[in-house]
């Protein structure tokens, strides 16, 4: 498993994240405290804090090219 912080503020940038995210066979969560989605799921994610920031759990060891494809919503 693999953890990144990422943010998405805008309605736009959760539009690109699922685009992106759907594009990979591997099984992505969003974790926001104690609140867990399916990184794939657009619905899911509106029901997130979005103001603050996310923490991303990919479910693979080898994500390198999802996280070359999400490094605009990387934080730090």
């Amino acid at each position: 498993m693999r953890a990144v912080n990422i943010k998405l503020s805008l309605a736009q940038n959760v539009k690109s994240f699922v685009n992106i995210a759907n594009r990979y066979p591997y099984d992505i969560d969003l974790r926001v405290g104690r609140h867990v989605v399916d990184g794939k799921s657009i619905l899911g994610i509106f029901s997130l804090d979005l103001s603050k920031p996310i923490t991303l759990e990919v479910y693979n060891d080898n994500c390198d090219d999802l996280m070359e494809d999400i490094k605009p919503f990387l934080i730090g």
